[in-house]
């Protein structure tokens, strides 16, 4: 055991790494290697600080313990300078006292009331503003502490903001950096052509080259859209519900109908990354209707599986679904699909834009087509319907749930109990 340190950073890493500023923002994309130096920040400023501890910060507790846990205990494993490890709080105490910790941007009264001589704030894109502004910040003042932001772009949002004021602050305390992911050189050029040859211009110059894009106005285009009317033989249909707010409700709220949300419900047969969209069912109906259309639709295309919104809408439909299902005696896999804590624009923008960039996804001819690509062309357009494209981006939670296909199973297996499928 030593108390040498081996500090390995590729060239870029190691030009913010030896960055004299006090407050560093660095965009850079994904797999450059933002949390191993991050890592090897955290452990140096503890073992330099005096009387003040060093946090990292993620937007979740888990997150943070997910992504730097280990590192940490990876990175110092061959030395002696660890003196305690508290697993349940992801606290790490050196051999002078000083304690790195790990936190969630989502806990804020975790993070108040104590001073700090470093902080790193990963994938600040995602955190609130007052994480740094309200409470972060006074924490540096006693022994003005340093802090390193640190992530992929999400648009131009706070993190923009703190980066452009960085780049352009002649002030020696803010520096900003800007690293494509192909400035690591351990990472396989293959994969950056894999991603750029599948992903959407906008979200690739985003995801790996770092690049602040705002995902607003001209998201899709006409010439994307692509139909055919002959269903692929291969693969199997799943479906994706976005529920609405249902009619008879809205309407005592004093909503007119052209204000009213619909339901919509994509049926779409995947096979492999291809998408052929059979039809989108979409209008203002009440639960019981809806359910039955849900339904009838995993019953003809024998769905595999059904994705439906997750909330309170969800569970409100469920228990007309259960009736509809006894009383036809056919049972269908429910599965949740949720905005997973982006906006809307991101994470329809995500799921389809690309694709339909590429070719990926098909269109069946039907009287659905023109309202479609109406939603589809004006998105995000404030004040007008998105219900069917937000629908068909569910599906992208959906495929990723359906292993059905995955399963090679012998000719004579049959299930032990045929309501659940086990």
């Amino acid at each position: 055991m030593s108390r040498e340190l081996d500090v390995s950073l590729h060239p870029a890493q190691l030009e913010i790494f030896n960055s004299t500023a006090r407050f560093k923002v660095v965009s850079a994309g994904r797999r450059f290697g933002k949390s191993r130096l991050a890592a090897w920040i955290l452990i140096i400023k503890a073992l330099q600080s005096e009387d003040k501890d060093v946090f990292y910060i993620g937007p979740t507790f888990q997150q943070a313990k997910d992504i730097m846990w280990n590192m940490l205990k990876e990175l110092l494993q061959d030395t002696d300078l660890i003196e305690q490890t508290h697993e349940n709080t992801a606290t790490m105490t050196l051999v002078n006292g000083r304690k790195i910790s790990l936190k969630g941007s989502d806990r804020p009264d975790t993070l108040r009331g104590v001073g700090l001589a470093y902080v790193v704030l990963d994938e600040y894109a995602s955190m609130k503003v007052e994480v740094w502004e309200q409470i972060i910040r006074p924490t540096l003042a006693d022994v003005k502490g340093g802090a390193l932001f640190i992530g992929t772009p999400a648009g131009k949002n706070h993190f923009y903001e703190i980066w452009k004021e960085a780049d352009e602050d002649k002030n020696e305390d803010w520096e900003a950096f800007q690293y494509n992911s192909t400035d690591n050189p351990i990472l396989d050029p293959e994969e950056i052509q894999v991603a750029r040859e599948t992903m959407s211009t906008q979200a690739f110059r985003q995801e790996f080259e770092a690049s602040f894009v705002s995902f607003t106005g001209g998201i899709f285009k006409e010439e994307w859209v692509k139909y055919d009317e002959t269903e692929p033989r291969d693969g199997n249909f799943v479906i994706a519900v976005d529920p609405a707010g249902f009619e008879k409700v809205e309407k005592e709220r004093g909503l007119k109908g052209s204000k009213l949300d619909e339901t919509a419900i994509s049926i779409v047969k995947i096979n492999s990354d291809e998408w052929w969209v059979k039809d989108i069912l979409h209008g203002r109906w009440n639960i019981k209707e809806t359910a039955s259309k849900i339904l009838q639709a995993a019953i003809e295309n024998q769905a595999t599986i059904v994705g439906i919104e997750s909330g309170a809408l969800k569970n409100a439909i469920l228990p007309y679904l259960e009736d509809e299902m006894r009383a036809e005696n056919r049972w269908v896999v429910i599965t949740d699909v949720t905005h997973g804590g982006k906006k809307k624009a991101d994470r329809i923008t995500w799921a389809l834009q690309g694709r339909m960039e590429h070719g990926k996804i098909s269109f069946n001819k039907g009287s659905w087509n023109k309202d479609f690509e109406s939603q589809l062309l004006e998105f995000p357009t404030s004040g007008t319907h998105d219900d069917m494209v937000d629908s068909l981006a569910y599906i992208d939670q959906v495929s990723v749930a359906d292993f059905i296909h995955t399963i090679e199973l012998d000719d004579d297996w049959r299930p032990s109990d045929d309501i659940a499928g086990y």
